[in-house]
């Protein structure tokens, strides 16, 4: 059964060399329910806000089996929150979720799939692990930024359940790649809102024709 393996937000604000000066990347697992709210989780904070949060990245979720393939392939532990997830799952198709899929976690949280993550140099730092961003990338695992449709709670052990996706069927994968703009004419031609993070993507891939 798809769950909810551990929900994390900051444990605390680390100091960090770049522009902002400190990084939240430094997310830890909670016990009990936490409620989601339209930015997110209570009690959890971005750093960057120019590029992080906000209604389209109010959620950020990982997969367990994602991180078990960096554990095996960086050959160290990759527990939740290290990433800056928010929600590690099991039994969900991350990478392959349709963006604007809506995901019931529990018994009231509704979220709907927007964007991939993108690396950056906070993420870089963070795992202290020269090349990062780039590895990251290519192996083609970046989890998935999801906007709250309707707020609720949230505990580990919850079950997720797709109840909507889109026929478009454009994956948080093919975002991450990079569309070509026929694909993103066919996400735009859906008759769906377009969240403006994910406008932002496929407005990028029209422009490369």
């Amino acid at each position: 059964m798809p769950q909810v393996t551990a929900v994390c937000r900051v444990e605390r604000l680390l100091p960090d060399s770049g522009t902002i000066g400190v990084t939240a990347i430094d997310k830890r697992p909670v016990d009990g329910p936490v409620r989601v709210r339209p930015l997110g989780l209570r009690a959890d904070v971005q750093a960057d806000r120019k590029h992080h949060g906000g209604e389209d990245q109010a959620v950020y979720a990982y997969a367990d089996e994602d991180a078990a393939y960096f554990a095996g392939a960086l050959d160290r532990e990759v527990p939740p929150g290290l990433f800056g997830e928010n929600l590690r799952t099991s039994g969900v198709d991350v990478t392959g979720a349709v963006t604007g899929e809506r995901w019931h976690v529990g018994e009231s949280l509704v979220l709907e799939v927007t964007i991939p993550r993108i690396p950056c140099g906070t993420f870089q730092r963070r795992m202290g692990i020269a090349g990062w961003v780039r590895r990251f990338a290519e192996e083609g695992r970046p989890g998935a930024y999801l906007r709250v449709v309707r707020s609720g709670p949230v505990s580990a052990g919850d079950t997720v359940e797709v109840r909507d996706r889109p026929d478009h069927g454009v994956t948080i994968g093919e975002l991450f790649a990079g569309l070509s703009a026929e694909r993103a004419r066919t996400v735009l031609d859906a008759g769906r809102p377009v969240p403006p993070k994910l406008q932002v993507l496929l407005t990028k891939a029209l422009a490369r024709g």
